[in-house]
């Protein structure tokens, strides 16, 4: 849970415009690299490292025949040629250098994640003003996990103050609560994930055990009593798609006030991004049932008091 920046820059892996899900009104999203969580079913898993990955589509690469330059400036031997002519890389050789990157001419080979500095992500925000003013929305921070960066964060919720752009995160809450009271002082609205009250099964999803997490909600709500606080929780098969765990989520939730609630069904979107990056996908074969969500979305609203 260390800072991986100094403050004036980051690592980012995406910029979303006009998002409609991640606080109120018309939305900037910066999306920042690092998280200490495993979830399953993570559907950004270029999210989870702190740095720039090599990434490889092979539907772009125009084959060994035509071109191979990026096993000619491999230095650790990672890259091969495979049986259908296109190259293959070798993961636990590959050092993450990126040099092949600069080589491949079809851009098959391409780098996840890129370093912004404090005003980058200013300037990316501003370019989006006019749909703020009608709409009442701003720039949110997400991730991965933003507060793996918090010094940057930190330094652009103060930047965006001082430009009068309202300001959002999005948080697992697994954080040293003192990175989550400096965000809390900085901003109006922090979306928060609450994926399960039972530990040992949260642990088993996600890599991390939920105590820590529970415990900064019920400190943000005490020491910020104003702020606003969305809490939500992804729907995941044989996890948490029974009525049994969302009760105890909401028993939790019910304890704190003035705290919405939002259910965020699985998907199954980012998987392709695990065949990018050389990863098997962590889910098994699985679908949410749409019955069940029908379900469970419908005893959320008898059972939820804020």
């Amino acid at each position: 849970m260390n800072n991986k920046s100094s403050g004036k820059f980051g690592n980012v892996f995406n910029i979303q415009r006009y998002s409609l899900h991640d606080g109120p009104g018309i939305r900037t999203v910066v999306f920042l690299k690092g998280c200490p969580l495993r979830c399953h079913w993570c559907s950004n898993p270029e999210s989870q490292q702190g740095y720039p990955e090599l990434a490889y589509t092979p539907s772009k690469c125009v084959g060994c025949h035509a071109c191979f330059q990026c096993k000619a400036l491999c230095s650790y031997g990672a890259i091969d040629q495979n049986e259908e002519g296109t190259i293959e890389i070798n993961r636990e050789v590959c050092r993450n250098c990126l040099e092949c990157v600069h080589s491949c001419p079809s851009k098959a080979l391409h780098t996840l994640g890129r370093q912004m500095s404090v005003l980058d992500v200013i300037k990316a925000a501003e370019a989006d003003s006019a749909f703020y003013t009608r709409s009442g929305g701003g720039l949110t921070i997400s991730g991965g996990e933003p507060l793996m960066q918090a010094d940057f964060v930190i330094e652009i919720l103060k930047e965006a103050k001082k430009r009068h752009i309202d300001t959002a995160i999005e948080t697992c809450g697994y954080a040293v609560w003192d990175d989550l009271k400096r965000v809390g002082e900085n901003l109006k609205t922090i979306i928060y994930d609450i994926k399960s009250t039972d530990s040992n099964k949260h642990k088993q999803f996600t890599g991390v055990t939920n105590e820590l997490i529970l415990d900064n909600l019920i400190k943000l709500r005490q020491t910020f009593p104003k702020l606003r606080i969305s809490v939500r929780t992804p729907v995941i098969p044989d996890f948490n798609d029974s009525e049994a765990d969302i009760s105890a989520i909401l028993d939790f939730l019910n304890a704190l006030p003035n705290v919405s609630y939002e259910l965020l069904p699985y998907h199954r979107l980012g998987r392709q991004k695990y065949e990018f990056l050389g990863r098997a996908y962590p889910m098994p074969d699985t679908l949410l049932n749409k019955e069940t969500m029908a379900n469970i979305n419908a005893y959320v609203k008898s059972r939820l008091k804020n």
